[in-house]
């Protein structure tokens, strides 16, 4: 067992950083998996191009659209059912919302002219664009949005970017001359050589890289570049569609009932 701690370092409405200390790999590693690949959320998943007079090819404009981040926080899919696991033939509103798209050039077809069935559901952004129109030329779209998991397929995942690494531990060897071109050599500039004071100060050792350039501009082996084994700094980021806390929390829950199950059927509570 282990007494983990964490600390939220920063936090808005697309990107969490967090310190986990006394914690372990596969723990961390289990939630990063879990925010990326079981968190339900909405996108188009059927595309009925009914009229497409402009340059690009239907398969790109589908997928464009698949990739457009649509609003998936919980209040708002409250309800709804996974698209493999609703029960109708082909969607309801149970699992499933309807879009359209109607334009005629000359003009740039951007996400806001997405109109949803449900005005909770919409696109994020409306400015992102998606496909431009030359004079005369017609676009006449159906979708439908679903629910999904980003372990089906990309577009289902609330994450742009979820990752950690362990947090970065840089000592230096008093035993030796001061080395400032260590300093220099590093290429995020966390260190700054104060030959005032005869030391090498550490600006941000959380945004170091552990690249190790400055130990290898060393000749003396001056400083060295580790991590602490059991703490880390793991970072969140998300495409708009849910708030990063929102992600971990559900994640979090996601991974607690597969625990429970687990533990269950170890217990022969399957049998």
């Amino acid at each position: 067992m282990f007494n983990m701690e964490i600390e939220v370092k920063s936090q808005n409405d697309d990107e969490l950083v967090l310190i986990i200390r006394d914690a372990e790999i596969p723990f961390v590693n289990a939630i990063r998996r879990s925010a990326m690949m079981s968190v339900p959320k909405i996108a188009i998943e059927d595309v009925n191009i009914i009229r497409n007079d402009s340059s690009m090819f239907n398969e790109v404009l589908a997928h464009r659209l698949g990739l457009t981040p649509l609003v998936s926080s919980l209040k708002h899919v409250e309800g709804m059912a996974l698209a493999d696991e609703c029960d109708c033939n082909d969607f309801c509103p149970k699992c499933g919302v309807a879009f359209s798209l109607n334009a005629v050039g000359p003009k740039e077809v951007y996400s806001k002219d997405l109109i949803s069935s449900d005005s909770k559901i919409k696109p994020v952004y409306d400015t992102i664009p998606l496909v431009k129109l030359k004079e005369g030329e017609e676009l006449k779209i159906e979708a439908v949005a679903k629910l999904g998991l980003g372990k089906d397929h990309a577009k289902w995942m609330p994450t742009t970017v979820c990752a950690y690494k362990q947090y970065p531990e840089i000592t230096f060897n008093e035993n030796v001359e001061i080395d400032y071109d260590c300093a220099d050599a590093c290429p995020r500039g966390i260190l700054k050589g104060d030959r005032r004071s005869k030391k090498i100060k550490i600006l941000d050792i959380e945004d170091c890289s552990m690249c190790k350039s400055c130990v290898r501009a060393s000749v003396n082996n001056y400083i060295n570049v580790g991590y602490q084994e059991n703490n880390f700094i793991f970072k969140i980021e998300t495409d708009g569609s849910m708030t990063p806390k929102e992600v971990l929390l559900k994640a979090c829950d996601e991974l607690g009932e597969k625990s429970d199950k687990f533990i269950k059927f170890s217990e022969g509570g399957n049998k």
